[in-house]
């Protein structure tokens, strides 16, 4: 654990954040302007917001705003949606952009955010499909009813079938395989320890880091995890939302009797700039 002095410095490192975006590209929401008031809100996870081998980790559940800004201020400014590799910065996907010929069923594209929108993520998953939801999933299972909170609204998204999405980085609008400095996302309803984790991986396919989303600490079920290394080594994340899929007869269990199942969804993905790989 870092001791004050080395908390504050940390903190004082995560100031200064861009606010949230839309898929537009229209900043919305307020941001902290000192380091008082993110320390003072007291989202972030004072026990896992640290440095790990030049890798900064952020995390937090509750009200994420603050950590959700911090990690994006790691990253820098954020980059319009076209194609092209820019010099630096980050992008964003908030899902709610996405239109509604791909919204409440299983033929979102994986290539749509490099195509229809360039900002250079592929997904795959080994599932059969992705879900944007505009309700919360609860025209798949109306159990789901006020499961699923957002932190942009309204969108939120899933793998179908399986609980993984892999993000493989391109140069924004290529096929040309890219790295990126790090990535981050929100999750929804996180009821389990380490049932919802992010695995990095560099170009040679080997796992460079494994970190996990807090447990949701209030009602409205939050939760954040980032990483940002010094330099862009990632080629690809494994996201693990949850350890059930939503499904029709599935329905979330953490505390109740029976069979557990923690069902979750994701809300924004931040990550740095694709950069081409060398």
């Amino acid at each position: 654990m870092r001791t004050a002095t080395g908390l504050r410095a940390v903190l004082i490192l995560l100031t200064g954040a861009i606010a949230a975006c839309s898929d537009a590209s229209v900043p919305t929401g307020p941001r902290p302007s000192a380091p008082d008031a993110i320390v003072a809100s007291g989202q972030l996870d004072k026990k896992t917001v640290k440095t790990r081998s030049d890798v900064q980790i952020v995390r937090a559940t509750g009200d994420i705003l603050a950590a959700v800004n911090a990690y994006r201020d790691l990253l820098g400014p954020l980059n319009p949606n076209t194609a092209g590799e820019k010099v630096e910065g980050r992008r964003e996907i908030n899902w709610d952009g996405v239109p509604a010929m791909f919204t409440d069923n299983d033929l979102f594209p994986s290539n749509f955010f490099n195509v229809n929108s360039p900002r250079g993520v592929l997904f795959s998953t080994n599932g059969f499909g992705f879900r944007t939801s505009s309700n919360g999933y609860t025209d798949v299972n109306g159990a789901y009813t006020d499961e699923f909170n957002t932190f942009s609204p309204q969108k939120l998204f899933v793998a179908r079938g399986s609980t993984i999405i892999d993000v493989q980085f391109v140069v924004a609008g290529s096929n040309t395989p890219a790295l990126s400095t790090g990535f981050g996302s929100v999750f929804a309803d996180v009821g389990r320890a380490h049932s919802t984790t992010i695995e990095y991986f560099d170009a040679n396919g080997r796992s460079l880091l494994t970190i996990t989303a807090p447990r949701r600490s209030d009602p409205r079920g939050l939760s954040f995890a980032g990483a940002v290394f010094p330099s862009p080594v990632v080629a690809r994340v494994r996201i693990t939302a949850g350890d059930t899929p939503v499904d029709a007869t599935t329905i979330d269990n953490v505390h109740g009797a029976g069979k557990k199942f923690d069902i979750v969804a994701t809300d924004d993905f931040i990550y740095g700039e694709p950069h081409a790989i060398n």
